[in-house]
């Protein structure tokens, strides 16, 4: 008598490859989008809300505002660096009028400048402890009454740099 067997490994793994489509489709969240830097953040800067961009990685530093013809109301660009320093801003390629803010680690404006296009005039901080700079249309920060001591909410940075994909910590923000 002759008995036919039947090959259960291609079985096998049908069943398997069933398995897996199963426990994908089985309601799993989606990942979280990882905004990207053209994503503009509300922060709290002293009694104003901000609706800021995130300037972290190195080319996103590195073009900043430049070639923009002009920033909605309550709009500016944060750079924010790995460890605190002095900071040295410039405009070139940058066609709007900016004032900078500098700000301590701690969330903490402590310098503001005002900066012009086009000119290439290095706009140093006295400072060299200073961790984001904050750029926003020029006037901003007198016609808001935001001035040396207002205060950056740093937990609502920390959750912008947790959605743009960034560990807080490596910024010095717990």
């Amino acid at each position: 008598m002759l008995t036919r067997t039947v090959p259960l490994l291609p079985i096998f793994r049908n069943i398997w490859i069933c398995i897996l489509l199963l426990c994908a489709s089985c309601g799993n969240p989606r990942p979280k989008e990882i905004l990207g830097a053209n994503h503009y953040f509300p922060i709290n800067l002293g009694s104003q809300i901000v609706h800021l961009q995130l300037a972290v990685a190195e080319e996103e530093m590195r073009r900043g505002l430049m070639f923009r013809q002009s920033l909605p109301e309550n709009h500016g660009m944060l750079f924010i660096y790995t460890y605190p320093r002095q900071l040295v801003f410039w405009m070139r390629n940058t066609l709007i009028p900016l004032d900078i803010g500098y700000f301590s680690q701690d969330g903490v404006l402590r310098e503001i400048y005002r900066m012009y296009p086009h000119d290439e005039t290095s706009v140093r901080s006295r400072r060299s402890d200073l961790t984001f700079a904050l750029e926003m249309t020029q006037g901003w920060y007198s016609h808001k009454d935001v001035s040396p001591g207002a205060q950056l909410d740093v937990q609502e940075l920390s959750q912008a740099l947790l959605d743009r994909g960034f560990i807080p910590e490596r910024f010095g923000i717990k």
